[in-house]
């Protein structure tokens, strides 16, 4: 078969795609992630800020040179830092879906086909991968957003036998995200073995890239069940163990793998030999991921290990198969029915657009950055970070993440100020680093139910934790407090 020839990167297309992925996923500062990721970089950008309590966001940034990229970039283009983060963020969209399309393009002779891949991928962008709490890509920033496209990138050069572009884009990965690059290196290391069995040479000398592997791990790991504060804070993470999983989470597992196994021995006209062989590729790298999970959700004595979720490699593995099963749609149902593919995506991106503001129901689509928003919560956030000392240590309820009103909004990513540590964001920081436990556990016991705490509750708190000055309450302000802000049904006041 005579194959097409290399078609150019249509960069302005795709720049055209990343615009209407924006506004059909929608983009929301300070959410979710943000609340780890962000605080980092703002600290670094002015050191002031966050002067009680930054270790649990500190933690990630010694790992990751996210932080350091997205301060320095406001440093040097001196334009505020919530711009920088939307720019990256607009940025990693552009890059996620170039690098879609050259996997597509590595797979598929026919131009409908990796445009069909392409456009599934932009409707689909913000779609769970099962249930590892990943998204295939964040309708907000975090250092995936780096990491995703870069192991794309990765995996393409290694499919095409480009090796300096793997080389490159491995090494970037693991200076974003170095849990993410783990899994990028697995992945290498099974091609290189597949490689060399077509060979048809022994695999006789050691694998060092696997050490290297195992040689960024965190510390920390022993054979015992977890205990304490920190068992707490790991069994915070259901998804972690796999006993935990629904039905429809182990089809979401072993779905993707059938239909890849069906791809690869299905010798599907419009494919490239890479088709099959990225096909082939996924199936043991999947199933000895769910035999990992298996093994150290049903072993108390591996408690510790359960942080390294052996199931984020189905985060790469969701996103291949959303290419592949969209560009084989494109080259069988999409040829010569060109209403297949368009009623196809334009049903997946409404409906992803409804599940977008079903998500952020008291938010705008599109939140970018401004003195005022929509929501009641942001703006109390934003009226405390312009009013209050940059000094200020805040006690928030502890569960104050899962009240609806906040849409997930985190208060020092948006606030700019430090607070105690929040019962769900600061026991994912718990949950990695035990260190952190004891900490995290005290102070999201002195702050759960804050919201109905009367004037003597807070000197207590007070008489506990000395350097909270300030408090933000949703609901009426109690009596013996000073609130200077009471708007749209919250109150900021000074703690006595």
């Amino acid at each position: 078969m005579i194959s097409s020839p290399p078609e150019r990167l249509p960069l302005l297309r795709l720049a055209g795609l990343s615009v209407a992925a924006l506004f059909i996923h929608g983009y929301h500062l300070g959410v979710e992630d943000c609340e780890t990721y962000l605080p980092a970089a703002k600290k670094l950008l002015s050191p002031a800020l966050y002067p009680f309590a930054p270790e649990f966001f500190l933690t990630h940034e010694h790992l990751s040179i996210f932080g350091s990229v997205v301060a320095e970039t406001s440093r040097l283009t001196r334009i505020p830092i919530d711009w920088a983060i939307f720019g990256w963020f607009l940025a990693g969209i552009f890059a996620m879906l170039v690098s879609c399309w050259m996997l597509a393009r590595a797979c598929f002779t026919s131009p409908r086909a990796r445009w069909c891949a392409t456009l599934v991928m932009t409707a689909v962008l913000a779609m769970p991968a099962t249930n590892t709490a990943l998204l295939l890509m964040d309708p907000y920033l975090t250092a995936r957003s780096f990491s995703t496209p870069l192991t794309l990138f990765a995996l393409g050069g290694l499919l095409e036998r480009k090796y300096v572009r793997a080389g490159v884009a491995t090494v970037l990965t693991g200076l974003f995200h170095p849990q993410m690059v783990v899994y990028l290196i697995a992945l290498s290391v099974l091609l290189w073995a597949m490689e060399r069995a077509r060979a048809k040479t022994k695999l006789k000398e050691p694998l060092p890239v696997m050490a290297s592997a195992i040689g960024i791990l965190p510390a920390g790991f022993h054979l015992t069940p977890a205990s304490g504060a920190y068992r707490e804070a790991l069994y915070t993470r259901d998804y972690f163990f796999l006993y935990n999983w629904q039905w429809y989470h182990w089809l979401g597992l072993l779905a993707p793998l059938a239909i890849l196994g069906w791809f690869w021995r299905g010798k599907l006209r419009g494919t490239t030999p890479l088709f099959a062989k990225l096909s082939f590729a996924m199936l043991p790298f999947g199933l000895v991921s769910i035999l990992a999970a298996m093994v150290i959700s049903f072993s108390p004595d591996l408690d510790t290990f359960a942080r390294l979720q052996p199931l984020r490699t189905f985060h790469l593995i969701t996103i291949v198969f959303v290419v592949l099963i969209a560009g084989v749609f494109g080259e069988f149902v999409g040829k010569n029915r060109l209403w297949a593919t368009g009623s196809l995506v334009t049903g997946l991106a409404v409906g992803m657009f409804f599940v977008a503001r079903a998500t952020y129901p008291n938010s705008s689509q599109i939140e970018l950055p401004s003195s005022s928003s929509s929501n009641g919560w942001v703006r109390t956030l934003l009226w405390i970070r312009n009013n209050t000392p940059v000094d200020a240590v805040f006690a928030v309820d502890s569960r104050y993440l899962r009240d609806d009103d906040t849409d997930a909004h985190g208060f020092r990513a948006i606030a700019e100020r430090s607070a105690l540590a929040d019962y769900y964001k600061d026991s994912g920081a718990a949950s990695l680093f035990p260190q952190l436990a004891p900490e995290w556990k005290q102070m999201s016991e002195a702050t759960y139910g804050l919201n109905h705490f009367n004037a003597q509750d807070f000197r207590r708190l007070k008489g506990e934790y000395a350097p909270v000055s300030w408090t933000v309450i949703h609901g009426s302000a109690p009596l013996g407090l000073a609130c200077p802000y009471q708007e749209s049904g919250y109150a900021v006041c000074r703690v006595p």
